[in-house]
């Protein structure tokens, strides 16, 4: 038998496989770049325009200070870096889930001597998803000129830390959806629910106080679907001092994502026991 290949290996083919396959056509690449970079400025248009009627989101609910502009333009940025991971890796993988159980093509996947969840997850990246990367870095050095204090050295090192734990939650929330279509046929209604649960991250956990209604959902979506933590963690720790963190939250954030990824994997096992072959 022929040993276990190299993760790491098999990732850089991928990688370099569907960097090729992106740039046999050039064009598209780029306008698919512009176009994402464009549909970020157009949110990003948008929350200037609430900030010019308001000077703070989420000001005095649930004991905290509030977003105020810059500091939720690191939001932002953050919010950027997560979502290009995960559509640029991810997403194009998990929407093609269901096809591969309807065309045979998962039967492939499970005969090749490598992990089948690892296969599945990472055999095509979308490239140009990760121009929002570049846009979100530039919003975020930017609004540092501009918050009354610039963050320190081990803030910028815990940073990406959690932007990978970030991406990790959204990864496990959407790999254990994904993995349903097993069960359901090529049916893809789960998934798609996939896209209604991360737009609550799409916002500051503050928003979500002042009601009974809006407590559920933060609750809810922060300690049992925790996709508030994953961006909310990576910009509270750039947009407030180390003295002003909610360390517990912080705390939270690394048992959430553990949490989250042996959960995903224990379903998508789960899943793949209860596939039938499509020549079966």
């Amino acid at each position: 038998m022929n040993p276990r290949p190299r993760y790491y290996r098999v990732f850089l083919t991928f990688a370099r496989n569907s960097l090729v396959r992106d740039m046999m056509f050039r064009s598209n690449f780029l306008i698919e770049a512009i176009s994402s970079m464009s549909w970020m400025m157009m949110n990003l248009g948008f929350y200037v325009l609430i900030f010019h009627f308001t000077p703070t989101i989420g000001e005095a609910t649930a004991g905290e200070p509030g977003w105020g502009k810059y500091q939720f333009f690191v939001f932002i940025s953050a919010m950027m870096m997560v979502n290009s991971v995960v559509q640029a890796f991810f997403m194009p993988n998990a929407q093609e889930f269901s096809e591969l159980i309807r065309t045979g093509g998962l039967d492939f996947a499970l005969l090749k001597p490598i992990d089948t969840q690892f296969l599945i997850s990472l055999h095509r990246i979308h490239w140009s998803s990760l121009a929002n990367i570049m846009v979100g870095l530039l919003l975020m050095f930017y609004s540092f000129w501009r918050l009354p204090y610039f963050p320190s050295a081990i803030q910028f090192v815990l940073f990406p830390i959690y932007v990978v734990c970030g991406v990790l939650i959204m990864y496990s929330v959407m790999i254990s959806l994904a993995a349903t279509s097993i069960w359901l046929g090529r049916n893809q209604t789960l998934y798609n629910f996939w896209f209604y649960i991360t737009n609550f991250s799409r916002y500051p956990m503050e928003i979500y106080s002042g009601s009974f209604a809006g407590s559920a959902l933060r609750n809810v979506f922060t300690w049992v679907v925790p996709v508030l933590v994953a961006i909310n963690v990576p910009a509270r720790l750039l947009a407030w001092p180390l003295q002003d963190q909610n360390w517990p939250l912080v705390g939270f954030a690394l048992v959430a994502t553990a949490g989250s990824v042996v959960a995903s994997r224990w379903i998508f096992q789960r899943a793949l026991l209860s596939y039938r072959s499509a020549s079966s």
